[in-house]
């Protein structure tokens, strides 16, 4: 069965071709055949799921060879996927989520001109991140990453006749390509090193090669990972990139584009097991997004940003539990799972809230609206219970694996267990608080719209009539709560870790350097603790339709705290200026040698033109001087 694998990047491709090429003739159908080719994608990856499940351990590590892509003399690279339990467990993700989002994209997009397009863009997106996760070899790979990188280009950007969505298209599209320069490097690398990219080799090799180069490209391929999941330093794309349809924001960066770079890290565990500094980096990287993107949580007022501030938060840990090296990798993965589940109904029920506000996006102008909207009020209160990590929501049983394992003191430093632990506690503490006053905000406390009828609420209240999404949207929200709710523990007592045994090998965990059960109890408490705070100020309290000033350090989260002003400072405004001067030495030295030189001759051939003035007497008088000039030389040398 395992031969049908090339089958999940084929079919959203060929749809994807189809949509395109067939143009406005498919205009009546063409949704359907995109979610056609998603569900047939989830079909076939379910049925490679079934087949690996009933396969022993040591055969859930199968390569299919495709096809001789490059042979060039001594070297030859081969197209091939990887199918083991890893690779399956993002196709199963991608597949079911992306195609529930598909389904809901059928109504969200209903009165688009232009909807035929983007489920290309969606298939094309579909199949580009699943040959980036099944690919064998980094090169291969890197045309998937490549891939993601276009169509997410093309998603964001989707309405770009509106000059922000082109600008945040053109952003996140210039923050990969940085990203990508450390793909590049580390490809380049691998190759010269091993001469090979693909993953037999490299891993099997990996062993014998110097720390020094290990730490090299462990370190390149982080850069390339801090693109694509929006970590720090190339983290300030993200919140932008809202301005697509929303949902190619559950699509791309809620359960598969951005979770690229930890699969990235996870997938290189033999790199960076003799990179020790290397994997510390990564650690560090996932711990500072962690906080970063929980406190610029805290101050957005906008709906989906507040939601990417969370998901570039989550990610955060999942880097942070991949930067603990093999005791931390399936739980990295584990919350990925999850977080894919409720996170992407969560911006599924964000659009829902906006189909029924007015596309509004502003939580200041929602409130109470458990009482219009009730399917999106359970479901997405059911995926905000789970990224609290309630029990027994889906992310408690992997966001406190996490903070476990980072308590845990395998091969770390001393310092170490403490301050990864401390920061992950007090990560769940604030996203506690920012997702309680998103929730709240959106649908509890005093309504702060006006439905027509009646005195407003506020003199700045909005008129709105929310109501509940259709059918095809509803459904999918549904079935991603009841992941949210049962995933989780049912892929604990499934034995998911056991799993990925095959890929990442058997860990003996130490115990954490505080008891498990006063880390679960720590969690749950800072966890209330963050819940009644927000509760208090944004639900019991009322809260002003406009925005009040707040303080330095809320200033401060809702510009993303000043990144993007440093990268302006640092990165756009030094690059303008050398533009600007290299522009001007070319067009001051460079083109005007060459047209001074220009000038000089045009110039004297001005000259010459004026003595041709074409009349006969200018030139017998000419000839007469000449001859008396000569003949005063010929005199003045007799002489």
């Amino acid at each position: 069965m395992f031969e049908l694998a090339w089958l999940l990047v084929a079919l959203p491709l060929a749809s994807a071709a189809v949509l395109l090429l067939a143009g406005r003739r498919t205009d009546r159908w063409g949704h359907w055949l995109g979610v056609l080719a998603s569900a047939g994608s989830f079909l076939v990856g379910a049925v490679l799921l079934v087949t690996m499940l009933g396969a022993p351990a040591e055969q859930r590590v199968q390569d299919l060879h495709l096809f001789s892509w490059i042979p060039a003399g001594a070297f030859s690279l081969d197209a091939g996927l990887r199918l083991d339990p890893l690779s399956l467990t993002f196709v199963m993700l991608v597949t079911f989520v992306g195609t529930l989002i598909h389904v809901y994209s059928v109504a969200y997009m209903e009165h688009d001109h232009d909807r035929r397009r983007f489920f290309a863009y969606l298939n094309l997106f579909v199949a580009a991140m699943l040959l980036l996760v099944l690919a064998d070899s980094y090169l291969l790979l890197f045309v998937g990453w490549e891939g993601v990188g276009l169509a997410s280009y093309l998603l964001i950007g989707f309405w770009n006749h509106t000059l922000p969505n082109a600008v945040a298209a053109k952003k996140a599209f210039v923050a990969n390509r940085v990203g990508d320069v450390g793909m590049i490097i580390a490809i380049g690398l691998l190759f010269a090193t091993f001469g090979a990219t693909d993953f037999e080799t490299v891993f099997a090799a990996a062993g014998g090669a110097s720390e020094g180069l290990l730490t090299a490209t462990g370190l390149m391929l982080l850069l390339a990972a801090t693109g694509k999941s929006a970590q720090f330093p190339l983290q300030s794309w993200l919140g932008d990139a809202m301005a697509g349809p929303t949902p190619v924001s559950a699509l791309i960066h809620a359960a598969t584009m951005v979770t690229a770079g930890v699969y990235l890290v996870v997938r290189s565990g033999p790199i960076y097991a003799g990179a020790p500094t290397a994997l510390l980096v990564v650690a560090i990287i996932g711990a500072f997004t962690l906080l970063f993107g929980a406190i610029i949580g805290t101050a957005k007022d906008d709906i989906k940003k507040a939601l990417a501030a969370s998901t570039m938060s989550q990610i955060g840990y999942m880097m942070l539990a991949a930067g603990l090296g093999p005791i931390g990798y399936a739980f990295a993965i584990f919350h990925l799972v999850t977080h894919g589940f409720f996170k992407a109904g969560m911006f599924l029920g964000a659009g829902s809230v906006m189909h029924g506000m007015d596309d509004d996006v502003d939580m200041r102008r929602f409130g109470a609206l458990s009482t219009a909207m009730k399917a999106t009020w359970i479901t997405f209160g059911l995926g905000w219970l789970a990224i609290l990590g309630v029990p027994p929501f889906s992310g408690f049983w992997s966001k406190d694996k996490i903070i476990e394992s980072a308590f845990a003191t395998n091969g770390a430093e001393g310092w170490q267990p403490w301050v990864f632990g401390t920061v992950a506690l007090l990560g769940a503490g604030i996203t506690a608080f920012y997702m309680s006053r998103l929730f709240f905000m959106t649908f509890h406390g005093r309504r702060r719209w006006h439905d027509g009828h009646g005195a407003a609420p506020d003199p700045d209240a909005p008129v709105r009539h929310p109501h509940e999404s259709p059918g095809l949207m509803v459904w999918p929200m549904w079935i991603l709560a009841a992941g949210s709710v049962a995933l989780g523990g049912a892929l604990y007592f499934g034995g998911f870790e056991y799993w990925l045994e095959p890929v990442f090998g058997h860990t003996e965990h130490d115990d954490p350097v505080l008891p498990v059960p006063v880390l679960i109890a720590l969690t749950l408490l800072l966890v209330a603790a963050g819940a009644f705070l927000a509760w208090r100020q944004y639900a019991a309290a009322p809260v002003a339709v406009v925005a009040p000033r707040g303080s330095v350090l809320t200033r401060a989260a809702r510009r993303d705290l000043y990144q993007d002003d440093v990268n302006e400072a640092l990165l756009m405004r030094p690059g303008q200026y050398l533009t600007r001067s290299l522009v001007y030495g070319d067009r001051q030295v460079v083109d005007g040698a060459a047209t001074g030189l220009a000038r000089v001759v045009a110039g004297s051939g001005e000259l010459v033109r004026r003595v041709q003035t074409g009349f006969v007497r200018s030139y017998a008088t000419t000839m007469v001087l000449g001859v008396i000039v000569l003949a005063a030389v010929v005199l003045a040398f007799r002489i």
